[in-house]
């Protein structure tokens, strides 16, 4: 069987991109793209067999009733996101509480980034997310567009920016007070005394909400074209024992890595951060599959409903191939 496999090249995947993992039975065509250039196709025409897919959009468009796709619990991507908040210095915003009424820019209301974000704003420090003025649009470059459409209620304020511009130049402009993103904008980046984190120290303030709540934030998954799955009982395991096999391949090519003699990659501390990671996380600190991440999957369905994303609960079985589930 021919299929086409579209992923970022990630290190957790490598291993099947290259042809060190194999599929039984699969002859596997693969093709390496952004996940902003990968959303914008799975989740309308669905060119691609196996996809790369925003768990958030995911979730909108199966509880919608509309997914092409069913997902694997291969969470290739992860992340911690206190350290995406970025504010104007000099808008006297001190805390998270101090958000509530202000101009908050954001690639798109519906991505997973964002999602999370709300969440532990909500969570954790008790705002009130539907007070925020969002306004969409690129973080760096004009021209971000929701991929999914949203159907929100009045009160939530969501506008898009004005056609050519990015969240950068509004920031800078003081059109919008604050930013939400996966990317640093650039004024940050370039250290401009204008933009700053609202987390002063954004790996303690990550790492202390893991130690509270075990939760490593879920960005993105893989699904398998739901027809296809249907159609060959057995492909949506096999496919996934891939997807692990690959995973294990750079769990142990890191362990490699940061136990050698000489360091292979251009970061001074690159050992020190393992072994925090893995005193903090254990030792299997980005797991596959269902059981290690019902709390994560669980915030994540909870999440899409009370942000007006998804119109009821999805039930976390109803994400993943029968396969799967064990």
């Amino acid at each position: 069987m021919r299929l086409t496999l579209t992923c970022w090249n990630y290190d957790r995947v490598a291993g099947l991109l290259d042809g060190r993992v194999s599929l039984p039975g699969v002859d596997l065509k693969c093709e390496i793209q952004y996940p902003t250039q990968i959303f914008e196709q799975a989740f309308t025409e669905a060119p691609y067999d196996i996809s790369e897919l925003s768990a958030s959009s995911y979730v909108m468009q199966v509880a919608r009733g509309n997914c092409p796709y069913i997902a694997l619990p291969a969470f290739v991507s992860r992340a911690f996101r206190h350290g995406g908040i970025y504010i104007r210095s000099d808008r006297k915003i001190c805390t998270p509480k101090s958000l509530e009424g202000r101009y908050v820019g954001v690639p798109e209301y519906q991505m997973t980034m964002a999602l999370w974000i709300r969440g532990l704003l909500s969570d954790e420090y008790g705002v009130n997310t539907d007070k925020l003025l969002y306004r969409t649009g690129g973080t760096n470059v004009s021209g971000r567009n929701e991929r999914l459409p949203l159907e929100l209620p009045q009160h939530i304020d969501v506008e898009k920016i004005k056609s050519g511009y990015s969240l950068n130049d509004l920031i800078l402009k003081g059109e919008i007070d604050a930013i939400i993103s996966p990317s640093p904008p650039l004024a940050f980046t370039n250290r401009n005394p204008l933009v700053a984190r609202l987390f002063n120290q954004p790996k303690l303030a990550e790492q202390d909400y893991f130690s509270r709540t075990s939760i490593f934030p879920i960005m993105h998954l893989i699904g398998i074209r739901r027809e296809i799955a249907d159609a060959n009982p057995g492909l949506a395991g096999i496919i996934y024992e891939g997807f692990c096999s690959a995973r294990e391949i750079a769990m142990n090519e890191l362990f490699e890595t940061t136990t050698a003699s000489a360091n292979r990659v251009q970061l001074p501390w690159i050992a020190n951060e393992w072994e925090e990671t893995r005193h903090l996380m254990g030792e299997d600190f980005w797991p596959y599959g269902i059981t290690q991440n019902r709390d994560a999957l669980d915030a994540l369905c909870l999440y899409s409903v009370e942000q007006h994303l998804a119109p009821h609960k999805v039930a976390i079985e109803e994400l993943f191939s029968p396969e799967t589930l064990k």
